[in-house]
């Protein structure tokens, strides 16, 4: 498993805009932009990007995200603050997806972390002080009373299961994780 530290978007962007993320960092300070809507409109109206460039140069040059913190620090603050108790249920998870195979992506994001290989199948989130929320991607899953609806993700997963205790890492959850890594794959 490796985590993500670098953002795709940024190899491509001298190619498919002609300048580097510092070129276009430095565009946007002799403007003395730093609202992030000031920084989206000067770069789609008079720069011509497309949404998806001119929103990763806003994040970028602000530090607002994911990308611009160490992951190690993230999943850290994410289970600061009260969640501290609901840390060796991710750890738990983690040591589990990590033996179905050496292709998943592991990307720490501010509230949740995504775990793909060519796509996301997995997202783990500290809802709440005592409850880790695990979205699943299992298209054509039926639904069960531990295997609900994507509630909160929404387009992201399929699915979610609820977990407050390490225990309910069981056969049943690791057999729902597996589908899902595999048919990210």
């Amino acid at each position: 498993m490796s985590i993500k530290k670098q953002d795709n978007m940024e190899e491509g962007l001298l190619e498919k805009t002609g300048k580097t993320l510092a070129d276009w960092k430095k565009a946007i300070k002799a403007k003395k932009l730093e609202k992030h809507g000031d920084i989206m409109k000067f770069l789609k109206t008079e720069q011509g990007l497309t949404h998806g460039f001119a929103n990763f140069i806003t994040l970028k040059y602000r530090a607002a995200d994911a990308g611009s913190h160490d992951p190690a620090e993230l999943v850290n603050a994410q289970y600061s603050k009260g969640k501290e108790a609901l840390r060796p249920i991710y750890e738990k998870l983690l040591a589990t997806i990590g033996t179905f195979g050496d292709d998943i992506e592991i990307a720490p994001k501010k509230s949740a972390v995504s775990l793909r290989r060519k796509k996301q199948f997995a997202l783990i989130q500290p809802s709440t002080k005592t409850r880790i929320d695990l979205g699943l991607k299992i298209k054509d899953k039926e639904q069960t009373e531990r295997l609900e609806g994507s509630g909160p993700f929404g387009s992201m997963c399929s699915h979610r299961v609820r977990l407050t205790t390490i225990d309910e890492v069981d056969s049943e959850l690791i057999s729902w994780l597996k589908e899902a890594y595999e048919k990210a794959g």
